[in-house]
């Protein structure tokens, strides 16, 4: 198995907590190269982690020929100009979501793809959870009949003033940082966008949304619903996701679909019984950075798609168009 020579732009904390620590477990990961805004940072993290390298700037990593692939998880907001910058320099990029806020720049990110010769993948990491497939084949196979209605929340936390994500400038806000989530969710079970959209918020006082509902509507009659927020105990780590899937004949629920792993449960309610299944899962970044080096060495298909980033960043600017955001 040939391993990937990746390197990490930026020090982010997904990256030290989620991400890295996912990479070190990749069978097809080689741990090349960190880069931070100090080389003081850098070198922690090569340190911690093992890194072969460690560099000091952005544009110093991009420039090493034995970089091949390139992880961003910088704020949202320098998520296009560096993605950008990497595949200009030939290298493949994972980059952190949102991947950019429109779907008109994501469609010149991989029209940059593209021209340079490279894979650009949107880094969604509960998308390549096992249990996400056992759920979507429940669907597929018509375990709970026609599905009807979908509802997905993820409520987190709020964060002191100091945090990215309450900062407008750098397009924080719930929507941005959870309703991505709760937004491909729905997307990824039905397969399709709603040709409909209504959205309402709630605001800080420096304008940012932290709290933020949506409802989904397809020409066929199913219905959607999202709520994401920013509102429990500040910075105490409390979080409330859960999906539930109604269907005609039979429905399917579960908490924490978001990233977990080890052993995860949903229920199938059905004919007045429930039945528990449980799917074993790896860690999930460890699966999204095994799966782009296999688009990278295999020239397997990514499996957080061009179109559909670009699809669901449409329902997302209808979202945020709605709450004036």
């Amino acid at each position: 198995m040939r391993q990937i020579k990746w390197g990490v732009l930026g020090t982010a904390g997904i990256a030290k907590a989620q991400t890295i620590p996912g990479m070190v477990e990749a069978e097809n990961c080689r741990l090349y190269a960190i880069a931070g805004r100090t080389m003081e940072k850098a070198l922690a993290y090569q340190q911690e982690f093992g890194f072969e390298k460690a560099y000091d700037s952005y544009d110093a990593l991009l420039q090493d020929p034995e970089v091949e692939a390139v992880y961003i998880p910088l704020p949202n907001t320098l998520h296009y100009e560096w993605a950008k910058k990497a595949m200009e320099q030939g290298k493949h990029v994972l980059c952190e979501k949102p991947l950019v806020p429109t779907a008109a720049q994501a469609e010149e990110l991989y029209a940059a793809a593209r021209e340079n010769h490279v894979l650009l993948m949107e880094a969604f990491a509960y998308l390549h959870s096992p249990w996400v497939a056992a759920l979507k084949a429940e669907i597929d196979q018509g375990t709970v009949g026609k599905v009807r209605y979908i509802e997905s929340q993820f409520l987190t936390s709020d964060y002191n003033l100091s945090n990215i994500r309450m900062r407008r400038e750098t397009n924080g806000g719930c929507t941005f940082d959870l309703g991505c989530y709760t937004a491909t969710m729905i997307t990824w079970m039905l397969g399709r966008q709603p040709e409909h959209v209504k959205a309402s918020a709630a605001f800080s006082p420096e304008g940012v949304d932290v709290l933020t509902s949506a409802v989904f509507s397809y020409d066929d009659g199913v219905k959607a619903a999202m709520i994401c927020g920013m509102v429990l105990e500040t910075e105490a780590d409390k979080r409330i996701d859960q999906l539930r899937i109604e269907g005609t004949d039979g429905a399917i629920w579960s908490t924490a679909p978001f990233n977990g792993c080890g052993t995860m449960s949903y229920t199938i309610r059905k004919d007045g019984q429930a039945e528990e299944k449980t799917v074993t899962v790896p860690q999930n970044y460890r699966l999204e950075v095994e799966q782009f080096g296999r688009c990278i060495a295999e020239g397997e298909q990514p499996g957080v798609s061009e179109e559909f980033t670009t699809a669901y960043l449409k329902t997302m600017e209808k979202i945020l168009k709605e709450i004036g955001y």
